[in-house]
């Protein structure tokens, strides 16, 4: 048995925990293609079945999704931009915009420190992770 692959880093999820089924799965998509689209050496190579057919490549990592209330989700992003880090977000309003420029306006539309936040995306070295992560749980 080879022993398990450690990264020094990880990618991370943060969903608050009142969001419906499709809202968790919905957000989670979107948040990670701005990890994917700002740090394309965490992609890997493409895959290739036994057949010769080839199929787009994905992270060279796991994501680990992590969920937690309002209130953890706001320190989660302060905590994260304290520190530097470059995060996705996802706020409520996005539900209701059918595009990327009117995301992009939604969002532009609020204050940092009023924002209504129902996810957020960020890689980091592991430990920093843990850090601004603090209180929020696996999802389930």
């Amino acid at each position: 048995m080879t022993e398990p692959i450690r990264f020094p880093t990880k990618i991370a999820v943060l969903l608050r925990n009142d969001l419906a089924s499709w809202q968790r799965l919905n957000v989670t998509a979107f948040l990670v293609s701005g990890i994917a689209s700002t740090l394309p050496e965490l992609v890997g190579e493409e895959y290739r079945d036994a057949d010769g057919t080839s199929y787009l490549p994905m992270f060279g990592q796991p994501v680990l999704v992590f969920a937690g209330d309002e209130a953890t989700l706001v320190g989660a992003h302060s905590r994260a931009l304290t520190r530097g880090l470059r995060l996705a977000i996802f706020t409520s309003e996005l539900f209701a915009t059918g595009n990327d420029r009117d995301n992009r306006g939604a969002v532009q539309a609020v204050g940092r420190d009023k924002l209504d936040l129902v996810g957020l995306a960020l890689h980091a070295p592991r430990n920093v992770v843990d850090k601004v992560l603090k209180g929020a749980s696996m999802h389930p």
